[in-house]
């Protein structure tokens, strides 16, 4: 049973401090109950007895000492998923921002994942194409692999991102399905506009699961953002 602590003794952006607390575990989900009836959320980052650190994901802004109510829901943040989420927009916390409706999850997964034996994966040997000749033959692509692309301001990663997830496909398995993970992160609204147009322009989008996180979201987003998008593509 989900217990309501009314035991906020502090709070010092992003952190709160909450006392008399039973159960609690490291890494454990939070909601935080506000006078108004709104949720915010967060997670466990230390136990010591019976006070528990919480790591707010929001502005601490507005939250009451004495009238919120905390609940320590039993599991770690988690990604609710289903075949739905192709031609979908989520933001870092995995939630939809493109105007449509919720998903209805198959199942909710972990999105801390858990340690695997390398001895069990499949021996990699799907080509993936991406068009981009450096990548193609001096960072060879597999079916199942991630890649990560660094850069900074002024240079074109939007065009060249964009171009990867448009053009990737598995050579010589052209029927197959075929999806892309396209995670974005600490990116401005209008770059975030340009995937996104950029991919409903070519059709890409239709097999595309899209996590974008904004600069101005909260910075814990920058952490749960590349686990959600690892997530929904395992």
């Amino acid at each position: 049973m989900i217990k309501e602590y009314r035991t906020v003794e502090q709070i010092v952006s992003p952190l709160m401090m909450v006392r008399e607390v039973e159960g609690v575990t490291y890494d454990e989900l939070v909601e935080v109950e506000l006078h108004d009836g709104s949720i915010r959320r967060g997670k466990v980052l230390e136990v010591n007895g019976d006070t528990a650190v919480v790591q707010l994901f929001d502005s601490a802004a507005g939250i009451n000492l004495a009238q919120s109510k905390v609940r320590f829901l039993g599991h770690p943040l988690q990604l609710g998923v289903s075949a739905d989420m192709l031609g979908r927009v989520f933001n870092g916390m995995g939630e939809p921002i493109d105007g449509g409706p919720a998903i209805l999850a198959e199942e909710y997964r972990d999105i801390n994942g858990l340690p695997m034996n390398p001895a069990a994966r499949d021996y990699p040997n799907e080509f993936i194409q991406t068009g981009v000749s450096t990548i193609d033959g001096l960072n060879t692509l597999v079916r199942g692999q991630k890649l990560p692309i660094f850069s900074g301001s002024g240079l074109p990663h939007a065009n060249l991102a964009a171009q990867i997830a448009r053009q990737a496909k598995v050579r010589g398995d052209e029927a197959s399905n075929f999806a892309v993970v396209f995670a974005a992160i600490g990116i401005t609204f209008e770059e975030s506009e340009f995937f996104v147009s950029e991919f409903k322009r070519t059709g890409a989008i239709d097999r595309t699961v899209m996590f974008s996180n904004l600069a101005n979201d909260p910075a814990v987003e920058r952490i749960s953002t590349p686990r959600m998008a690892l997530t929904a593509a395992e």
